[in-house]
């Protein structure tokens, strides 16, 4: 039975399978059309993508060929993410109070770690959970991610819907809870798979905000991907998703809060500190 708690009414098979992985951690379906970026609407929701840019493009930082700044040393601004320039910080929305970094080292790097940080009345961001070690796709990280290229979207994206094989650990979130995130097979490692789907928060990269992490629609075409998740960790590198272990990922699911706008700013250290 399905159950995606607290979605709106208008906001918004078989078995997952081990190929189901190929484009991200599964595949993405409609519901009713975000306000499209640039407008009044967008706007007052806190869309941060450039105008004009579809639903569920990649909040990009730099672009392919772009030289990477260095992290710099000195003291990082209060009003910033830890380890977050300004051009990456820019993107993430003046609404939102509640942020999930993932860095990895560098570009071809496919282990990273994740901090829930969380910002203050007085805007300064703290860190409230973590780090957390994580997996990240097998290649590493790209800012124009193409499905099957074995990396991980970079940018800033909002995190609005959970969902899982297993009940709801106590979700914010709308929850869907659904046999269909069951999923068998091994991992680029041997490692087996089974369980990997128990929990997931839906990154929203080509897809359509509000809906249960398993719809499919993917606004930027079939060829950008889809699926992209924050999964249960099966001990090896993913497809393109973010993995981490269990109760890590139980933890976030029960701190991720609506009213605070949410988002996960993911990259390799040296891109996310431009």
């Amino acid at each position: 039975m399905s159950v995606h708690k607290g979605a709106p009414a208008l906001l918004g098979a078989g078995t997952l399978c081990a190929a189901l992985l190929l484009s991200g951690c599964a595949s993405t379906a409609p519901h009713a059309p975000a306000a499209p970026a640039g407008t009044a609407a967008a706007a007052a929701a806190g869309d941060s993508r450039p105008a004009g840019a579809p639903p569920g493009a990649p909040h990009r930082v730099g672009g392919p060929g772009e030289p990477a700044s260095s992290i710099a040393s000195a003291p990082v601004p209060a009003s910033r993410l830890p380890g977050v320039g300004p051009a990456t910080q820019a993107f993430v929305p003046d609404g939102t109070t509640q942020a999930l970094v993932v860095t990895g080292a560098t570009a071809d790097d496919n282990t990273s770690t994740a901090t829930l940080y969380e910002k203050g009345p007085g805007g300064h961001w703290t860190a409230s959970a973590g780090p957390w070690p994580a997996h990240n796709a097998l290649r590493g990280w790209t800012a124009d991610h193409t499905a099957g290229d074995l990396r991980t979207p970079i940018g800033v994206f909002r995190l609005g819907d959970a969902g899982g094989r297993l009940p709801d650990p106590g979700s914010r979130l709308p929850y869907d809870q659904d046999d269909e995130f069951a999923i068998s097979g091994t991992g680029f490692s041997g490692e087996p798979l089974e369980g990997s789907f128990d929990h997931v928060v839906a990154i929203d990269y080509n897809r359509v905000p509000g809906r249960t992490p398993l719809d499919k629609e993917r606004p930027l075409g079939a060829e950008k991907g889809g699926g992209v998740w924050i999964h249960v960790d099966h001990g090896g590198p993913t497809q393109a998703c973010v993995a981490l272990a269990r109760e890590s990922l139980r933890a976030l699911i029960r701190a991720l809060d609506p009213a605070r706008q949410p988002v996960v700013v993911m990259g390799p250290a040296p891109e996310l500190a431009r």
